[in-house]
């Protein structure tokens, strides 16, 4: 099942390379896990609950922050594809640093479009950083 996902993947994203194939398809089964029953399947979110995962805009320019999101949760408002959203996003703390790159490496690669992956050093650095 691993070696068809990765070529599933690889053959979408003709830019993806082989590790961020990887960590998208580890991404995949977690986000199954942890994310899909508020986000949904193809991270079309839940209606005015729960934001949609598909915002490249709102990905590129939240980079930094994702991976404090995915550990700590979130409150607050907070606009994506031009909706607001206020509902609360519980926490994560079960998911360590690799489980998280996984999954925001999923994210983006099946729903934002990107062909980028989150490495464990750049969700370790984002998670020292957390406000």
């Amino acid at each position: 099942m691993t070696i068809l996902s990765l070529a599933y993947l690889a053959s979408c994203h003709s830019n993806l390379n082989i590790e961020t194939a990887q960590y998208a398809v580890n991404g995949q089964k977690l986000y199954m896990t942890h994310c899909q029953n508020c986000h949904g399947a193809k991270g079309e979110g839940l209606g005015k609950l729960y934001p949609p995962l598909t915002d490249a805009k709102f990905f590129e320019e939240n980079r930094t922050q994702l991976s404090c999101i995915v550990r700590n949760g979130m409150q607050g408002e907070i606009t994506v594809n031009g909706q607001t959203f206020n509902e609360k996003m519980p926490a994560n703390p079960q998911l360590s640093e690799l489980d998280i790159a996984y999954i925001l490496t999923y994210i983006t690669t099946n729903f934002a479009k990107s062909d980028s992956i989150y490495s464990h050093e750049e969700v370790q650095k984002a998670l020292k950083d957390c406000k």
